[in-house]
């Protein structure tokens, strides 16, 4: 590996006294929390395409960073020492895994056949690099989404030549993630809606996106591929009305189509908000149903209308997401993907180790309040108490379906006005406070 980050060392604990800007603060890999270290609990991974491919473009302009690893005019070349300059920042992080597009890691050639190519050289690449760091990959997925060929989606596109396109690339790349002992495979359709229903079958488009999936998990049997499957929720962008909008939405569409055993959520920060959610909410959404698998660790600027993809620091968020998935198993597959990059105004390599440091001790420190919420069970006592009744012998008779409108009704006219509670909001947002 070349030495593309000369200026930083390894990452390591210093603890929060610690006035070096490249130091954690509060993620301590082996420190146990309930049972387990903090990297058990967390498992971080570093994203390929924001942390290493992203040169800060936006919509008004073409990228300001310059790289060290990105100047050759050969496009293999630039793979190659990419592919060495991740390996190099995922090590001195310190994180145990990493998540990759298929585009990201090799450039598409002129023909399918060619790229495949391309792809085998770079995957053989990673896979030695893996060994020899003993960072894992977390999920593969595939790019279907910026080649004008996906202009109107891929597997809801009109043209079953695309679609037979995309299940080529979708194949190939659940292949390299199998290859590379992926733990997981995410399918994020970035063009998978519409502008103009003047143009479109939505039906035929959504069964069609289940045939897709189908075939996927049909082929991950095939292979052999023992990773989990997701699907990654996000509205809006690009196109005006994603079928993919939020978790609820992705959720009745893997029912409708008997693909619920087969797929779980990827859930972003920043895609629930955009969907006018918060991330709290889409967590606790798929863990009351049994579909929360992974997370994207971002945040979005709630005054701008895009996916900003920005580093987690805030500790609400952080705690509050932790205690969901604490309160519900922690991870059982996949871990805290940090799918944002650092702002176009931020050059410096060392602006990359600035900002996952940030997010990593964020994640900690939330962790550690989680944990201490969890072993306190103030909330949970808190919500035990507003849904007492559901223990009693009326609650429980409604929950066992043993009554219905008749039974309801003689109740009611037998007791009179229900009594009612106060939800003690404010008690307990100032009891979050207290723990931050």
């Amino acid at each position: 590996m070349g030495d593309y980050f000369p200026n930083v060392k390894k990452i390591n604990y210093e603890g929060p006294d610690s006035k070096n800007p490249l130091s954690f603060k509060h993620y301590r890999a082996d420190e146990i929390i309930l049972g387990k270290t903090m990297a058990e609990h967390l498992r971080f991974s570093v994203c390929y395409w924001h942390t290493l491919k992203n040169m800060g473009a936006d919509p008004f302009g073409p990228g300001a960073i310059i790289r060290e690893y990105n100047h050759s005019s050969d496009p293999m070349t630039v793979a190659d020492q990419t592919m060495d300059a991740a390996f190099e920042f995922f090590a001195k992080l310190g994180v145990g895994f990493w998540c990759f597009h298929d585009r990201d890691i090799a450039p598409e050639a002129d023909t399918l056949a060619e790229t495949n190519k391309r792809l085998d050289t770079i995957v053989a690449k990673a896979k030695k690099l893996q060994a020899d760091t003993g960072i894992k990959l977390l999920w593969g997925t595939t790019n279907a989404f910026s080649h004008r060929r996906f202009m109107a989606g891929a597997g809801t596109n009109p043209s079953p030549d695309v679609f037979a396109y995309a299940a080529s690339q979708i194949k190939k790349a659940m292949e390299i993630t199998c290859e590379l002992g992926g733990e997981g495979y995410v399918f994020w359709g970035g063009r998978e809606g519409y502008d103009t229903l003047l143009n479109t079958d939505m039906g035929r488009e959504l069964d069609h996106l289940a045939l897709l999936l189908q075939m996927a998990v049909d082929y991950k049997k095939k292979i052999g591929f023992t990773g989990q499957l997701y699907i990654e929720p996000k509205p809006k962008e690009p196109t005006k009305h994603q079928y993919d909008f939020d978790s609820g939405n992705c959720y009745a569409f893997l029912q409708k189509y008997n693909l619920v055993d087969h797929l779980k959520m990827n859930i972003e920060a920043n895609h629930a908000t955009l969907a006018g959610h918060d991330f709290c909410h889409e967590l606790e959404y798929c863990a009351a149903n049994g579909i929360l698998g992974s997370v994207d660790a971002n945040r979005g600027d709630l005054l701008l209308g895009w996916d900003t993809d920005q580093f987690p620091t805030n500790l609400y968020d952080t705690a509050q997401a932790m205690y969901i998935i604490l309160r519900n198993g922690g991870f059982t597959t996949g871990g805290l993907n940090f799918d944002a990059h650092v702002r176009r105004q931020s050059i410096d390599t060392d602006d990359l180790f600035h900002a996952h440091i940030g997010g990593m001790d964020a994640f900690a420190r939330g962790l550690k309040i989680a944990a201490k919420m969890i072993e306190d069970k103030a909330f949970e006592q808190a919500v035990t108490e507003r849904y007492k009744g559901w223990s009693g012998e009326l609650g429980a008779k409604i929950e066992k379906k043993q009554v219905g409108f008749e039974e309801l009704e003689a109740y009611t006219l037998k007791h009179g006005e229900p009594k009612i509670q106060s939800g003690r909001q404010e008690l307990l947002e100032n009891l979050l406070n207290e723990y931050l």
